[in-house]
């Protein structure tokens, strides 16, 4: 029983205590996700964090959906619905009448509006507004259209703050889990996520809220991604093509495809649109050293902003120039500019760019903006790198890593392979758009909201 837990408390049990199952969602009897740690590595794994952006749930219940009372106040050009909990809802004209659920307005077997916008007076007034006996909403506009709206779908469309931040976390799954060395990895079994959507919801929701699933049981052989790419969607093609096999390889076309120390990274910032996810499936570990390494870049940038405000708002503003030139699936010369931490409007963290190896030699800057580039630069790094901070574990064969590219940095220590046992990963990348399209379709297939 794991998944109502995940989605209330934000997963804290990956932080803190032992090992164990997640929790549950509605009928789901046996744990398919877990919280022990991935096969030990250099460095020991403890318990600590924080979580960010808790919402409260949604008013959605039997009875607080349930309608009372509608009026419409016209000086405020607004309906009020009052609910049988006692809760108010408002509800401007306009959007009413943009959002009509009838069939002329909109094409119910896409959900997609087919009223137009030059149909739509934005200034519409209301002629009546009522409770039918079937307690949906009724409204009767100036030109006697009538437009209906179901009592929970309306519920859960309040413009009140809380109801607006609710409903974009159950849209988004924007709460995330901050973490550190003493991260323990969700862990989920590589089959059953395959074939058991509880399982399946679970590792997504995992995914999304802490950043890195560790999944066990894969075959060691080349092809499982693209199998457990299926359970999502389809494969982000790249310029090295739909999966990618990680070894040491003569006149190497990237770093990654050398047996020396990786620094701590995301991939790709040389593209615009950088994969959102990763996968990494190991095939065959090498003999000694490939231990890898993975880092919360969300949270080394919030303690970034908190001790060097200055050094976080360069990062923030100023963009630097990526660029990756070779030949592999076919030959590529691509180039970017990224800002190192992306913001959102709100100025929350969003995404981290940042490849020490692909980062160009191109910088279009000002020249007295050179200097504070370089210190801030190093000064994230330097956060990155402490090891209060840094999770190191030792993938062996059949463990798939799972990531989020735009928040995790990723490394590998160097690695020695003999005849018989030389180091191979396959790696790939997924969206988010086809993650989180599946991951809402799975929620509304196990029967529950999280």
């Amino acid at each position: 029983m794991f998944l109502s837990r995940l989605a209330r408390c934000g997963l804290s049990g990956v932080l803190r205590g032992p090992a164990r199952p997640l929790g549950s969602l509605g009928g789901c009897r046996r744990p398919q996700l877990s919280l022990a740690k991935p096969p030990p590595g250099p460095a020991s794994v403890q318990t600590c964090g924080q979580q960010t952006m808790r919402t409260d749930p949604l008013p959605v219940t039997a009875t607080s959906c349930r309608v009372s009372a509608v009026e419409a106040r016209h000086e405020e050009r607004l309906v009020e619905v009052v609910w049988e909990d006692g809760y108010r809802s408002l509800y401007p004209y306009t959007w009413l009448r943009d959002n009509c659920q009838c069939p002329d307005c909109t094409l119910q077997s896409a959900q997609a509006r087919s009223l137009l916008l030059s149909q739509l007076d934005v200034y519409t007034g209301v002629h009546t507004a009522q409770v039918t006996d079937n307690n949906q909403v009724s409204i009767v506009w100036p030109d006697q259209h009538v437009s209906h709206f179901e009592q929970r779908w309306l519920r859960k469309r309040c413009f009140s703050p809380a109801s607006r931040q609710a409903m974009q976390e159950e849209l988004f799954v924007n709460e995330r889990i901050y973490w550190g060395s003493e991260l323990h990895f969700p862990t989920a079994d590589f089959q059953e996520v395959l074939t058991d959507d509880k399982a399946a919801l679970a590792w997504l929701l995992a995914l999304r809220r802490v950043g890195m699933v560790y999944l066990r049981g894969a075959p060691s052989e080349e092809g499982q991604l693209v199998r457990l790419s299926e359970r999502i969607g389809f494969l982000r093609m790249t310029f090295y093509g739909p999966t990618w096999r990680v070894q040491d390889k003569p006149m190497a076309v990237n770093v990654a495809y050398t047996s020396g120390d990786l620094s701590l990274h995301t991939d790709y910032p040389a593209l615009h649109y950088t994969p959102g996810v990763q996968l990494l499936h190991c095939i065959e570990q090498a003999q000694q050293g490939g231990e890898s390494m993975v880092v919360d870049g969300f949270h080394a940038a919030e303690v970034l902003r908190r001790e060097d405000p200055q050094a976080f708002g360069t990062l923030s503003s100023l963009r630097a120039d990526f660029t990756d030139v070779g030949r592999d699936y076919c030959d590529f010369m691509v180039q970017a500019k990224q800002c190192i931490i992306d913001v959102d409007c709100e100025g929350r963290v969003a995404r981290i760019n940042l490849n020490n190896a692909t980062r160009d030699s191109v910088l279009d800057l000002p020249l007295q903006q050179v200097q504070e580039f370089y210190r801030a630069l190093k000064a994230y790094s330097d956060i990155m790198n402490r090891p209060k901070n840094v999770v190191s574990y030792r993938m062996e064969p059949g463990d798939i890593v799972t990531f989020d590219n735009g928040r995790l940095l990723h490394g590998r220590k160097s690695y020695t392979s003999s005849g018989q046992r030389r180091r191979l990963l396959e790696g790939a990348y997924l969206d988010w758009d086809e993650v989180m399209s599946r991951l809402r379709i799975l929620r509304k297939a196990v029967g529950g909201e999280c």
